[in-house]
């Protein structure tokens, strides 16, 4: 993809999922990568298999860490940024609104919603220096009312708010903001979704995985590859005037209701 090579971009929650799928697509494309993430065991293994791609442990819920991660980018990109991908998140607590613990689901909100905002206010003045673009990870939960899953659709519903705005803000600066917003992903954490909601319903764990497929036209889940690929494609030249949207990769979703 042209606009890609040598540009530097950072990665949150890059060490595992669609945001290590990222993080290979880029530099396959030839950026300059940089990830962090709380699992250090992940992060060992992506450094021994691409000691190209550098990395930090960071919990992006932390005011403090990201700032010490930014100190370190100083460094290792010497103060420049062109691309951002805000993966972090987490799934939150499953179940019905009136039976959720309330630290889960401020936590929920700490690392979807604030560390998003955590990571692009540091990113944003190197951005600005000479423009490039930032992805922000929501959801088709984003898009849509997710019973059993409310604090998880909350904060994915906000992401879609932030980056209407952060377009807004940073267009002037030739700063594309987007945010993309995957349908279920296979792997670990969607199988963690699949039994914590299977757990709250009574439902059995084949129910669940069929009723997420039923509701999207081309009845499949995605993989962390399609995701990675729109986002490399958002990057690039080809998308130089994408901005302010949603993107959904998810096999067209038609409703998240009748999940449970």
């Amino acid at each position: 993809m042209q606009g890609i090579k040598d540009k530097k971009v950072l990665i949150t929650a890059g060490a595992a999922g669609l945001g290590k799928a990222t993080a290979i697509a880029m530099m396959n494309a030839g950026a300059k990568v940089h990830v962090c993430d709380i699992d250090t065991q992940a992060l060992a293994a992506l450094k021994q298999a691409y000691p190209m791609i550098s990395s930090s442990v960071t919990n992006v819920a932390k005011p403090d860490e990201v700032t010490q991660m930014f100190a370190q980018l100083e460094q290792t990109f010497a103060g420049e940024l062109d691309f951002l991908v805000n993966n972090a998140g987490t799934s939150g607590p499953a179940g019905p609104i009136e039976t959720l613990d309330i630290d889960a689901w401020k936590a929920t909100f700490d690392v979807n919603l604030h560390g998003t905002f955590y990571v692009s206010k540091h990113a944003i003045p190197l951005l600005k220096k000479h423009g490039g673009a930032i992805m922000n990870l929501s959801s088709t939960a984003g898009l849509y009312g997710y019973p059993m899953r409310s604090p998880y659709a909350c904060a994915k519903w906000a992401i879609v708010g932030l980056t209407k705005t952060m377009a807004m803000e940073l267009g002037p600066f030739n700063v594309r903001v987007n945010c993309m917003c995957p349908g279920a992903v296979n792997g670990e954490r969607m199988d963690r979704v699949i039994s914590s909601i299977a757990q709250a319903t009574g439902e059995s764990l084949e129910k669940v995985r069929h009723d997420n497929v039923k509701n999207t036209s081309m009845s499949t889940f995605v993989d962390a590859q399609d995701i990675a690929n729109m986002i490399v494609f958002s990057f690039s030249d080809l998308g130089a005037k994408i901005s302010g949207q949603s993107l959904t990769v998810d096999g067209d979703t038609h409703s998240l209701a009748t999940y449970i």
